[in-house]
């Protein structure tokens, strides 16, 4: 059981309370982002498989002789827009490219620049105060923490 903590999560000599308390809450807004991506691409999704759905009730409208509704389905629905000029692949790559990247960019920027790139400092002290030293299930680190960084 290794009981030392990996230098990768250490706070770098001389930086306070304050600098990694923010650094943590900055995580924390990255995490947020993080999850606000991940239902942009569920939305991408669902679109995908609303598309297709649609197509076939498409088909099934047609065959049932419902012939307006199917075109009214075909000419207003179909192919069209979620969002003024985007398709959901649109709206994902907007995301990526502009808030996403300059979040994510920032954060490392802040990493980079206040503590030596480690990351989860915060976290990791946090840990740290709260696990009981010495007991299976609390270790400070996996013993196996080198392979696990590459």
């Amino acid at each position: 059981m290794s009981d030392e903590r990996d230098a990768a999560h250490q706070r770098p000599s001389g930086v306070t309370d304050e600098t990694i308390e923010a650094l943590g809450k900055l995580s924390a807004a990255l995490d947020h982002v993080e999850d606000a991506r991940g239902h942009l691409y569920a939305f991408h999704r669902l679109m995908g498989s609303g598309e297709r759905t649609l197509e076939e009730a498409h088909a099934l409208l047609e065959e049932a002789g419902h012939k307006d509704l199917a075109d009214s389905l075909d000419r207003d629905v179909l192919g069209g827009d979620p969002l003024p000029g985007m398709w959901s692949f649109q709206m994902v790559e907007a995301f990526d490219d502009g808030y996403y990247a300059r979040a994510k960019g920032l954060h490392q920027r802040a990493l980079d620049e206040l503590v030596e790139g480690r990351r989860h400092v915060f976290e990791a002290e946090m840990k740290e105060l709260r696990r009981t030293h010495g007991r299976e299930g609390h270790e400070a680190k996996p013993s196996d923490v080198d392979d696990y960084q590459r």
